[in-house]
């Protein structure tokens, strides 16, 4: 073992760790049988992006997971990857292709476009996976998953042909979310509603009948009024008594006189109660007009400029131009009654930022597979949310749930495996054209005479090719692949961890997809490729050996095996969103987020992931400070010191295992110090195995801060200094320290993997070529009940009794602080204590004044006129009393008792309450009762002092 150098260079042991990790292929998910299988599949960063403070937490509670489970004996598989994000992407490279050849993705065609994607995957795409082996993260990086490789394409794909058969796909005109910008449709969740200053815009419509008398209407949007086809009003509405059947001109626009009609969708209480009815840009208006069989006059052009219809006084210009320019119009006739500022919530594009436009189009509709089994699996806590509050919206979401438009008007993505015969108008297909293989041709492989047919143009929504990650990733649907993968063993997966922005994106639609997908092999068939049009009246026959295409169930709810056959995931774990000390979201456009690449090099990788995790309770939005991740490098120096200091402490025996390590303990000489620490150590295991299991991340890892810091650190190693100088006691003393060393590394590891794995093997606790992940970590039980030595029987009073002293020593430290003298180490102290506890200080009165730093301890039956504090060992009084101001003693009691009383309160309310006393172990009231007792006698004290001051 070298010697472990003076000070902490994180780059370099990072390096050298993560090096030799690859080598060995340490992270690598093998099949194990009689192991327990762990599973956790990333979510696919964009192929665009970069590491993110939101990718480092979310990464950082993965590795945690996958780590933990490797040391707990689990075969643990991380499967990473990255999606093709097609409409980030795609605008990515289109603003390349501009700025550089001066060109369009139409100049190029859609192949060689298509080709120079490619080429920007290949030059840029991995980036973000570089920089998360930075951050430490154990995936397999062999089994690196992208969704648009020909695997996972297939998958993709196959997935679309069998929901066609099924008659889940369809094709049809309906009005869908229209990105001007990237020009294409968005399903309902890639639109975010954000408030807009605007105007409200009165503006009146003349009879046609009755020059002079006028209908008015309210609106946002001018530009859109040679897109009105009618006035609507409600058919109760006494204020249109005679209105109705009536014909109005429209302001501005081409000529045109449109109807009155009487809806009942209309609000009276909004405005005039007269609502224009716009087909084309608005679904209310859409649904109206259906049910009046109005026309559909569109005044838009795909990239949000106005077009011929909108008149030639508007026409071509971009569409807020267009907006000030109709009011000017409207102000000249003298149809505009009036406007005024106006609030309301606009939707944008997720990925453009630019408002939406509700836009009648052609596209590929799904309608979801196994919704009510998808509900039934949250609910019934067959996959579990946490936090648990989650589960109410993912159902409430399920429960209004609409129909996804999978279509996307891109070049990059899965381009959608239809055919259409030449010469036919796909606008006028019919849903039962559709499904005639003479006209339409839905398969993986395409027709068999491709110069007669023209395939579809479109691409599938990204979202329709991630939803198929948890089994796409282990090569569903080819069984060859499938079995190469392991699927049938690290299937389901265990858990998910994400944020609640993606949970209709991604997570319900993942359920879905397990739910309809998974289960036993698909038959072998020819269907798919070749007639893929018809839609199966029977699921498959059994026993299949190839999986190239799907074998769909018969329709009905599954079975409750099958249902936790097919789950994609056990667990899904929601992060917070990381915000600024504002509270503000982090994003580039703020500028108010840090470069994780930055804070590594700054504070370690460690130091990042330590203080992140430190500050993320579960499922909260995290205000980022950049303190705490300096506070995540300090523990981390702290960390390193200890273990330096006891290598300089004196050689170690055989640190090779648990049992070699509890074969050199005599518990005989134990004393209570000795008793009290590994008593911690086991608490600390129990706790951060609780945490874990319950996804407290931030609980575990303050836990082991204070363990560590404050139990070992600042007592243990101190009082065991003396120890240290006996012959007699010291090499008892180390084999402690190795013991305690030991297991906090262990419990360390997953948070932060570098410096424990170099501190692992500087303190000789595994053999070159292995790695602190090869041993598994033992339970606090499985510690405290070994059979090697004689185990750990520990001295509960002696416990008790440490834990009293090192209470009095941090009071009386913040006693000398207050008073501005916690560097004098000449201070005495004056006890008011009853025989036993004046037994116990004398017992340690050298090691109370050290820790302290006091000069001295003295017992007195009376003080007055001292500052004081109430400890479980009597009441200490600092003998400074000239020094001390009377009167601001007097202050800092009264608020001690203040807060005590606060606290009093709440434990007697607890008490008194029936829900808790019912519902509460045994254990846990009498607990309470015994603080309340606590709480009481501390209060007499208090009181008692305050008198004593006068």
């Amino acid at each position: 073992m070298a010697d472990i150098s003076k000070s902490y260079e994180p780059r370099e042991v990072e390096k050298k760790w993560y090096a030799a990790w690859l080598a060995s292929h340490a992270f690598a998910g093998r099949v194990t049988p009689g192991k327990e299988p762990y599973t956790i599949v990333i979510p696919p960063p964009n192929v665009t992006g970069v590491l993110t403070m939101g990718h480092v937490l979310n990464n950082t509670l993965q590795d945690i997971l996958v780590r933990r489970a490797r040391l707990e004996g689990r075969a643990a598989l991380w499967i990473p990857g990255t999606d093709h994000a097609g409409i980030a992407t795609q605008n990515v490279v289109e603003r390349q292709l501009r700025q550089k050849e001066k060109k369009t993705r139409r100049d190029l065609g859609r192949e060689k476009f298509e080709a120079k994607v490619w080429e920007w995957r290949e030059e840029k795409g991995g980036i973000i996976l570089e920089q998360l082996r930075r951050l430490g993260a154990s995936c397999d990086w062999d089994r690196t998953q992208f969704t648009m490789d020909p695997h996972y394409s297939r998958a993709v794909l196959t997935a679309f042909v069998g929901l066609f058969q099924k008659g889940n796909i369809y094709r049809g005109k309906r009005m869908v979310n229209w990105c001007p910008a990237t020009q294409t449709a968005l399903s309902d969740e890639e639109v975010n509603m954000k408030p807009v200053n605007g105007t409200m815009y009165h503006v009146r419509y003349e009879r046609v009948d009755a020059p002079g008398k006028f209908i008015e209407v309210k609106t946002t949007r001018p530009e859109t009024i040679p897109g009105d086809v009618a006035i609507a009003v409600h058919p109760e509405d006494p204020r249109y008594d005679g209105w109705v059947g009536k014909k109005v001109r429209r302001p501005i626009g081409p000529a045109a006189d449109i109807p009155i009609v009487a809806d009942a969708a209309v609000d009276r209480e909004f405005g005039t109660g007269a609502l224009k009815i716009t087909p084309a840009h608005d679904k209310a208006d859409f649904e109206i007009g259906g049910r009046h069989g109005l026309p559909i006059v569109d005044v838009l052009n795909a990239d949000g400029t106005l077009n011929e219809f909108a008149g030639p006084e508007l026409a071509g210009m971009e569409r807020f131009a267009g907006r000030k320019k109709a009011a000017e119009m409207l102000r000249s006739s003298g149809a505009l009654v009036a406007d005024e500022a106006y609030s309301n919530n606009v939707g944008f594009s997720e990925r453009a930022d630019v408002p939406i436009e509700p836009r009648l189009t052609w596209q590929w509709w799904l309608r979801y597979p196994r919704v009510e089994e998808a509900k039934a699996v949250v609910r019934d806590e067959l996959i579990k949310f946490h936090p648990e509050r989650w589960s109410k919206v993912y159902l409430h979401w399920l429960e209004n749930i609409q129909d996804w438009c999978i279509s996307r008007q891109l070049w990059w993505g899965h381009r959608i495996p239809v055919w259409y015969r030449k010469g036919l108008d796909k606008e006028k297909l019919t849903e039962a054209d559709l499904r005639d293989p003479a006209k339409v041709h839905v398969s993986l492989a395409g027709p068999a005479d491709p110069e007669n047919w023209t395939q579809e143009d479109d691409v599938l929504d990204t979202w329709a090719s991630s939803w198929l990650w948890p089994f796409a990733t282990m090569g569903w649907p080819d069984q060859a692949a499938m079995q190469k993968a392991g699927l049938d063993y690290f299937y389901p997966t265990t858990t998910l961890v994400t944020g609640p922005d993606i949970i209709f994106f991604w997570v319900a639609r993942m359920i879905m997809a397990g739910l309809e997908f998974m289960g036993k092999p698909p038959a072998q068939t020819d269907s798919i490729p070749e007639t893929g049009n018809r839609i199966p009246d029977t699921a498959g026959s059994a026993g299949a050996k190839d999986a190239s295409c799907i074998r769909y169930p018969v329709s009905g709810m599954l079975t409750p095996d099958e249902i936790q056959a097919r789950l994609p995931f056990r667990h899904v774990y929601f992060t917070g969103i990381i915000r600024d000390a504002q509270g503000r979201k982090m994003s580039k456009s703020l500028g108010n987020s840090p470069d994780p690449l930055d804070l590594i090099d700054k504070y370690g990788a460690d130091g990042l992931r330590f203080g992140i995790v430190s500050i993320a309770p579960q499922g909260q939005d995290i205000r980022f400070q950049e303190d705490r991740i300096e506070s995540g490098k300090n523990f981390c120096n702290k960390l390193w010191n200890a273990c330096r200091f006891r290598q300089m402490s004196g050689g170690a025996g055989d640190n090779s295992s648990l049992e070699a390590i509890l074969s050199r303990l005599e518990p005989a000489k134990f004393d209570a110090d000795d008793h009290a620490i590994l008593d911690r150590m086991l608490a600390t295991s129990r706790e951060v195995n609780r945490s874990l299991c319950e996804f407290e991340f931030s609980a575990a890892v303050q836990a082991l801060y204070t363990f560590f810091w404050n139990d070992f650190c600042d007592w243990y190693v101190e009082v065991s200094k003396s120890k240290l100088q006996d012959l007699d006691t010291k090499a008892n003393c180390l084999t402690i320290q190795d013991l305690v060393l030991r297991q906090t590394l262990l419990l360390l590891h997953p948070f932060i993997p570098f410096i424990t794995e170099e501190l692992w093997h500087q303190l000789g606790y595994g053999p070159e070529g292995r790695f602190i992940e090869d041993v598994r970590l033992e339970n606090a039980s499985q510690i405290a009940s070994s059979s090697v030595g004689h185990g750990l029987t520990l001295d509960r009073a002696a416990v008790a009794q440490v834990a009293q002293l090192i209470s009095l020593v941090s009071q009386a430290r913040a006693l000398k602080a207050e008073h501005n003298l916690a560097s004098r180490r000449d201070s005495k102290f004056f006890v008011i204590a009853s025989d036993a506890d004046w037994s116990v200080i004398a017992t340690n009165l050298a090691k109370l004044t050290r820790m302290a730093g006091a000069a001295e301890f003295i017992r007195r039956d009376k003080v007055e006129g001292a500052p004081a504090i109430v400890t479980p060992l009597g009441t200490v009084y600092l003998d400074l009393a000239s020094a001390v101001d009377v009167g601001a003693e007097k202050i800092r009691l009264t608020r001690e008792l203040d807060q005590l009383t606060k606290h009093i309160a709440g434990t007697e309310a607890r008490l008194a309450n029936k829900a808790f006393t019912d519902k509460a172990p045994p254990a846990v009231i009498e607990g309470a009762k015994k603080q309340l007792a606590e709480q009481h006698a501390k209060r007499v004290e208090l009181e008692r002092l305050l008198q004593a001051l006068g």
